[in-house]
């Protein structure tokens, strides 16, 4: 079965799906906590509202450590790579490792993974992300100091305020707050 939580975080409503061998899925803060509730619900129906094990509560901070501009470490959350096909879960591995702050291009991640014509590969995989944050894809860029795509709510304007409140240099391509 699969429970899911809604907690606050600086800039909105963030949530947590978990299954018995991890994470499922990550929402990202909304003002409305509904949206949220209805997002987890959608994506895995029978989802059940719950508190958040006391082992989550580490994964809980971290996310909302950094929706405060504060530096998190996530990579300790465990995560359902079982739900994922193989190509992404190497992807999502690789994107973890990115700290707060710091960016790597889809290119360099393709020659992580042994080819550098895989960089398409990369962002589609990215593009089908359950966990945003837990799994930085916000962190990875286009090539040439382009930010390249979001499939978030809010799209390259959310990717960039999520790089401006980890202080990343590619957050400086546009003007978020004017």
């Amino acid at each position: 079965m699969i429970h899911f939580a809604v907690f606050e975080t600086a800039i909105g409503c963030a949530g947590l799906a978990w299954g018995e061998h991890g994470l499922v899925g990550v929402h990202l803060p909304e003002r409305d906590p509904d949206v949220a509730r209805r997002s987890f619900q959608r994506r895995f129906p029978g989802a059940v509202e719950a508190a958040a094990p006391e082992a989550l509560a580490p994964v809980i901070a971290g996310i909302a450590a950094l929706m405060r501009g504060e530096k998190a470490d996530l990579t300790g959350a465990e995560l359902d790579l079982g739900r994922v096909p193989a190509f992404n879960a190497q992807v999502y591995e690789i994107a973890r490792r990115i700290p707060p702050g710091e960016t790597l291009t889809y290119g360099e991640i393709a020659v992580q993974l042994g080819d550098k014509l895989l960089a398409r590969d990369v962002g589609a995989a990215l593009g089908q992300n359950p966990w945003p944050i837990v799994v930085p894809c916000h962190r990875v860029t286009a090539a040439g100091g382009k930010l390249g795509g979001f499939s978030a709510r809010g799209g390259a304007r959310t990717k960039l305020k999520l790089l401006a409140l980890e202080g990343a240099p590619a957050a400086a391509q546009a003007e978020l707050f004017g």
